[in-house]
């Protein structure tokens, strides 16, 4: 290759080139001014054994025991151990305040397309394009859905999404020269809120819950001063009840210079009806699994993009993807941004589902998945109120709690609901949650569930409430069919024991 030809494929791809020089591949970093690459070393396999690279004392004494199976064998393995768990393709999946839907499965297989699935994240910008592009789009509709100005895909979670959020905040605050440190929560709030707002440096103060179940405006003036750097708020409310107040709570803390926040993960709720920027919100996450159908649990991976008003834009993490004509690129060059939170440019594969998702449904079709997610739940909500009494029982919008404490009486608690459920198919709702609700026993049905399952769901707390009252002990020793019986989970997490036992000998390891 000649060198001006070199110059002109080394422009193309300026990340890297790689050229030959004899027989040896030599690395031009362009990133570094005046490096002039270096040589690797030349390997004759030929002449040196493979093994020979390796050192003696690391090579292995005898080939490894593994065992011989059919695919059959492999097949029926696998498929047992999903039989243990139970999870959204064998059975509903009602987990309050985060939404367990299906997942469909062409998005599985669009996130596994070679020239998405398979891009090495070093490539060259160049060879980037198609991604980067996706990435440009997806985060322009997801700021279009939020109604803010800007989003960051980098976040790993929703609760990663929250800590980018409080960074945001007190980044904001900083370049201000403000010294606040006083973020306000609703007695509602999900427990990862108090948490990150204290993970970033601010200190939570709590505000009261009206008897209907909304926001005390009142208390919240008596609060804000100029020690309120801002709110952290869910809307629609982990009571499933949208917060009518939520443009005037906003209004009162900018009022001090202080940031709106809202945890979206009921977003699934109003995608389409409604946005943020419309409530005065200035900073929102988004659990791609609760709103978009991307698969979730077992610890990941998962996704928080959060979408951010004009105010708190400059500090977003690094790199953002720029669109410059046709050419996407990534820029680094943001003087009061964070820097960098994620590596590289977020959890691709979960980001091409949901983007995947969004392109499927198209605008009308997020007003319908908002609309079905509302009407499923207050009609699941409608059943279940005669036997498992609702907490607030107005007309709710994605989910509802139920108040299970008349069950004490018994010797019943939520739990032991919660685990009778396994019995019939059923993953239990989320239970003692929110805390200002008794007993809570918090049911969100989502939009992707027939009327028949949500009938057959309604018909089976019918059954466990007449168990209560008449064989109570039923419940209590529940579950009864599953693969493992009752297990102390508080014990478990606290002492957890996870151990190798080695086979006696070779055939044990078959």
């Amino acid at each position: 290759m000649n060198e001006a030809l070199l110059a002109q494929k080394t422009a193309e791809e300026p990340m890297c080139a790689t050229r030959c020089r004899g027989n040896v591949p030599v690395i031009f970093d362009r990133s570094r001014p005046g490096h002039r690459g270096y040589a690797l070393p030349k390997l004759d396999l030929e002449a040196q054994p493979v093994e020979d690279l390796i050192p003696a004392a690391l090579r292995r004494k005898q080939a490894p025991a593994l065992p011989e199976v059919t695919e059959p064998e492999v097949v029926r393995h696998y498929i047992e151990l999903s039989l243990l768990n139970h999870h959204v393709d064998r059975g509903f999946y009602p987990l309050g305040s985060c939404t367990m839907k299906y997942n469909p499965k062409i998005n599985e297989e669009l996130a596994r397309l070679p020239g998405l699935g398979g891009i090495h994240p070093e490539a060259p910008q160049s060879q980037l394009q198609g991604i980067l592009e996706l990435l440009w789009r997806f985060g322009r509709e997801l700021a279009t859905i939020c109604g803010l100005d800007e989003v960051s895909l980098h976040p790993a979670a929703g609760a990663q999404g929250e800590f980018l959020g409080m960074k945001l905040f007190a980044a904001y605050h900083r370049a201000k020269g403000n010294e606040k440190r006083v973020i306000l929560i609703p007695d509602s709030a999900h427990g990862t809120n108090p948490a990150s707002i204290v993970m970033c440096g601010f200190q939570p103060k709590q505000i009261p819950s009206l008897p209907n179940g909304r926001v005390d405006v009142e208390q919240l003036d008596a609060q804000i001063d100029e020690n309120t750097a801002g709110i952290m708020i869910t809307n629609p409310s982990t009571l499933g009840l949208f917060e009518d107040q939520i443009r005037t709570i906003a209004e009162k803390i900018h009022a001090v210079d202080g940031l709106v926040y809202l945890d979206g993960a009921n977003l699934n709720a109003f995608a389409g009806l409604a946005t943020a920027g419309a409530m005065g919100i200035d900073c929102i996450h988004i659990n791609l699994h609760k709103t978009f159908s991307t698969p979730h649990g077992g610890g990941g991976p998962g996704a928080g993009p959060v979408a951010v008003s004009k105010r708190l834009v400059p500090f977003l993490p690094v790199p953002q993807i720029d669109k410059q004509g046709d050419t996407y690129r990534l820029v680094t060059d943001r003087p009061q941004a964070l820097g960098r939170l994620h590596s590289f440019f977020g959890n691709i594969g979960v980001i091409i589902r949901a983007w995947a998702y969004i392109r499927t449904l198209g605008p009308d079709g997020l007003q319908a998945m908002s609309r079905a997610a509302i009407i499923n739940a207050n009609y699941l909500m409608k059943k279940v109120d005669p036997v498992f009494p609702v907490e607030k029982s107005e007309h709710c919008m994605h989910e509802f709690v139920s108040n299970l404490s008349w069950t004490r009486k018994h010797e019943v608690k939520n739990i032991d609901v919660a685990k009778r459920l396994l019995d019939f198919g059923y993953h239990a709702p989320t239970v003692s949650f929110p805390l200002i609700v008794p007993d809570a026993f918090m049911v969100e049905p989502t939009e992707t569930e027939t009327v028949d399952t949500l009938d057959a769901f309604a018909d089976a707390l019918s059954r466990i409430a007449t168990e209560i009252r008449e064989t109570p002990e039923v419940v209590r020793g529940a579950p009864h069919t599953t693969f493992v019986g009752r297990l102390d989970e508080a014990a478990a997490a606290r002492r957890l024991k996870v151990r190798f036992i080695a086979p006696e000998k070779e055939s044990d390891a078959r």
